[in-house]
């Protein structure tokens, strides 16, 4: 049965925004409410402003992270994440199949980024002058990302800004130079968050070759097993959260028979009610209005309702 403690869904006091991106090793964030909803999950006393305060200060950092999916990852842990995530490849391709060709991609979406702060996709177009719109804007950004001269910065009226990472950190990302420190730390990382595991699962959620994960998987040692009782627990996680996208299968926190109500298709995945260790339902929120459809009977659900709604209204919550 996998761990929630290791997830830090028994939410340790005291905990920062920082530090728990740290002790998950990234935090998906290709949507940014649900990864907000994600820390809440996690401590009862952090607010969505916490957060932003963390990401405005450069303590975390929203890019490309493992499988080439946007995540929160602590800005001390960049160089090592970053040489072991991404692929050129891809951009390159999505980057054509938008029409944005050229042997010039690299210093083109530099030369558009530095030395202005962070830009939406729609100032960025402007810049560009026509040679990238839309999509391939992003992948452009991608591009840049993927030699550590870009990362996102924090959302303007609710739309993603996209910034030259000398300009937001003080210098490019450089990757780690030492491979298997890389491994060894990303290894280290998973193995602490995600218990139990395979390295079947660490590919699966870094995107790496089975032969690299299984690698790293040697290069670290296993961590303090968790306590023998998991904390019973009911707690509200978000779409893309990482009790749900951490391994390599759903089977043993999801039973079959309710896959397709938690992952219905099309690339949805909707917000899960755990209990214990399992998810036991779906949930969903217009503003601050919060639903459950359970799968069959559930532990009183009202406290965690109640804290959602004062957490999506940015209001004090009880520790």
């Amino acid at each position: 049965m996998r761990s929630v403690e290791a997830q830090l869904l028994h939410r340790p006091p005291g905990l920062t925004a920082g530090e728990i991106v740290r002790a998950l090793g990234a935090v998906q964030a290709q949507d940014v409410p649900s990864a907000l909803l994600a820390f809440r999950a996690r401590s009862a006393t952090l607010t969505p402003a916490d957060v932003e305060a963390a990401w405005e200060a450069r303590e975390i950092v929203r890019t490309w992270g493992p499988r080439g999916t946007l995540h929160f990852v602590h800005a001390d842990d960049l160089p090592w994440l970053h040489a072991l995530t991404g692929s050129v490849t891809g951009t390159l391709r999505r980057l054509a199949e938008e029409g944005v060709t050229g042997d010039d991609l690299l210093p083109l979406i530099t030369g558009a980024l530095e030395g202005q702060g962070p830009l939406t996709k729609a100032d960025l177009e402007e810049r560009l002058k026509g040679r990238a719109r839309g999509q391939g804007v992003v992948h452009l950004v991608a591009l840049a990302a993927h030699h550590g001269l870009a990362v996102l910065g924090p959302q303007r009226a609710g739309k993603p800004t996209y910034v030259h990472a000398a300009d937001w950190l003080g210098a490019p990302v450089r990757p780690e130079p030492d491979r298997d420190r890389a491994l060894k730390e990303l290894a280290t990382r998973y193995r602490r968050a995600h218990h139990p595991a395979t390295p079947d699962d660490l590919a699966a959620w870094s995107g790496l070759p089975l032969g690299a994960a299984r690698t790293a998987w040697g290069l670290s040692a296993a961590p303090p097993p968790p306590p023998a009782e998991e904390p019973a627990l009911v707690r509200l996680a978000p779409a893309f959260d990482e009790y749900v996208l951490g391994w390599r299968s759903r089977d043993p926190v999801l039973a079959p028979e309710h896959a397709r109500k938690v992952f219905p298709g099309g690339g949805v995945l909707r917000p899960v009610v755990v209990v214990g260790a399992m998810i036991r339902g779906v949930w969903a929120r217009k503003g601050a209005q919060v639903t459950v459809q359970p799968f069959g009977e559930l532990p009183d659900v009202d406290g965690e309702i109640a804290d959602v709604r004062r957490f999506l209204n940015n209001s004090p919550r009880k520790p």
